[in-house]
């Protein structure tokens, strides 16, 4: 596919592997993203975020600077990972908050883990290898590798067997 879509922002400092394919209407500044990935339309992939090899984005997902998606994970429709946890739009004194006004905590998708749609994933957690994330679970706390959690919040309903 097409690395630059039309009515896509791609910018330049984008690390791309070889054989990423990108839909429509994407935004991606500032990340990498891993050899035979697939990025979905409607997808904002920020700053600082890193994609492995082998992943599939599904469409409407937001994934924000400090989240790290090993390899060979799947991200379903409108994921959205989130990387503040007291997250303000203005200071005690009213000024609107700068960068320098929050600190970004980074979270870990490990190696084929699968996220279902509609999940939200809280900052600072560790989704273990080869777990899976239930279709719009709330993720406040680390999961364990090969077990299946769902709910808000997410807790754990089995091992993968």
């Amino acid at each position: 596919m097409n690395p630059m879509p039309e009515f896509s922002r791609i910018a330049p400092d984008v690390k791309l592997g070889e054989g990423v394919q990108i839909y429509g209407f994407v935004n991606l500044y500032g990340c990498s993203i891993g050899d035979g990935s697939r990025i979905g339309t409607f997808v904002e992939i920020q700053r600082g975020a890193v994609i492995g090899k082998r992943c599939k984005v599904s469409s409407h997902t937001f994934i924000c600077e400090g989240v790290t998606i090993e390899d060979e994970c799947f991200i379903g429709h409108h994921v959205v990972f989130i990387n503040d946890r007291y997250p303000a739009a203005v200071n005690a004194d009213g000024a609107l908050q700068t960068a320098a006004d929050w600190k970004c905590i980074p979270t870990r998708v490990c190696r084929r883990a699968a996220i279902g749609s509609g999940a939200v994933i809280l900052c600072g957690v560790t989704i273990g290898e080869g777990a899976v994330v239930g279709a719009g679970a709330v993720v406040t706390k680390d999961v364990p590798p090969h077990t299946v959690v769902a709910g808000n919040p997410a807790r754990v309903l089995k091992k993968k067997e």
